[in-house]
């Protein structure tokens, strides 16, 4: 019988990472995170994995040791360190920098923990800050081989554009590309509930705010008065489409904010209303069943957050096959 493969996941958030290296027949050992609606959600999902809350930054190398202890030996790593300050926009205050060096708490795990393989995932930022060297170097030290590669979750058939950086390591050997598993890419519409289970407000109802009104009527210029489209708040315009994105195309970046709506034609003029967190899950790749509804104590906001934040299990499932395919 073929050994089981065993994991941790660092900074493991709601769990697409998890969930995405269970696809690959990783079993989880253990979850690492602080922030309380993703301990929650965590545990709902992964029942038999261990969970650990708090910050990992402020253990020290005794505790992480009698952690590898209780959690035995694993062969993976997988890691999501904190990445909303890698932006240029946010400077270099002492709490981005501080959020930034939480990619180098993976290196104190691997140095206890020797797995043969790791995946650390970040947003593509990561490249250009002033530290990543080090951190490759740091890896480098440890005896890993090192791959990164930008992975765009499209080509893994999720229905959604969203560009990360990966950085594949291992003890053995450089890590194969990820294969690209889709050609054809799915779509907005392939996420968006359509049944009337979610109630829609006029588009030009009072007090709606004049640059929504208005993005609206571009997209409506350029796709006609019967066609179905989705309004895209906080980000650029791309292709000409500021504000707007055809259905017929991959969602645009899922964030942490409450960004789309969707617009259809009525009898009396368009509606419209937000997407909702259970499709936006489907649109970071989860399956209907990861459980994101039936968490205790969550807000949407929460929710809303957990999926901008998180990792598309299809993509990490790619990352960790093309690991595992090597011998150890």
């Amino acid at each position: 019988m073929p050994k089981t493969l065993r994991a941790i996941d660092l900074f493991c958030g709601a769990g697409g990472s998890s969930y995405g290296a269970q696809s690959a027949s990783i079993e989880i050992a253990a979850g690492f995170d602080m922030w309380e609606p993703a301990i929650k959600t965590y545990r709902l999902n992964f029942p038999q994995a261990k969970m650990f809350s708090g910050d990992i930054r402020i253990l020290s190398s005794n505790n992480i040791k009698k952690i590898k202890s209780l959690i035995g030996k694993v062969d993976l790593i997988i890691a999501s360190p904190e990445c909303t300050n890698h932006s240029k926009a946010r400077g270099a205050a002492k709490k981005s920098e501080e959020s930034r060096k939480t990619a180098f708490e993976v290196i104190r795990f691997a140095r206890i923990f020797r797995p043969p393989w790791m995946v650390i995932e970040n947003v593509i930022e990561m490249q250009t800050w002033d530290k990543h060297s080090e951190l490759l170097k740091s890896l480098w030290d440890l005896g890993y081989f090192i791959r990164e590669i930008v992975l765009n979750s499209k080509d893994f058939g999720v229905p959604q554009s969203r560009e990360r950086l990966f950085i594949l390591c291992s003890l053995s050997a450089k890590a194969t590309v990820p294969t690209i598993q889709e050609q054809f890419h799915k779509t907005a519409q392939d996420i968006i509930d359509t049944s009337g289970k979610y109630s829609l407000s006029p588009l030009k109802k009072k007090g709606r705010a004049e640059k929504t009104i208005q993005s609206a009527e571009r997209a409506i210029a350029a796709l006609g008065e019967n066609t179905p489209f989705l309004l895209v708040y906080y980000g650029s315009g791309r292709n000409g489409k500021g504000g707007w994105q055809n259905i017929n195309e991959p969602l645009r970046t899922v964030t942490t904010l409450d960004r789309f709506a969707y617009v259809v034609p009525g009898n009396s003029g368009h509606m419209m209303r937000m997407l909702q967190p259970e499709e936006l899950k489907l649109a970071m790749g989860f399956k209907p069943d990861f459980n994101l509804s039936n968490v205790d104590g969550l807000t949407r906001r929460d929710r809303i957050k957990l999926m901008g934040n998180g990792v598309c299990p299809p993509v990490m499932e790619a990352a960790v096959r093309s690991l595992t395919s090597m011998s150890p």
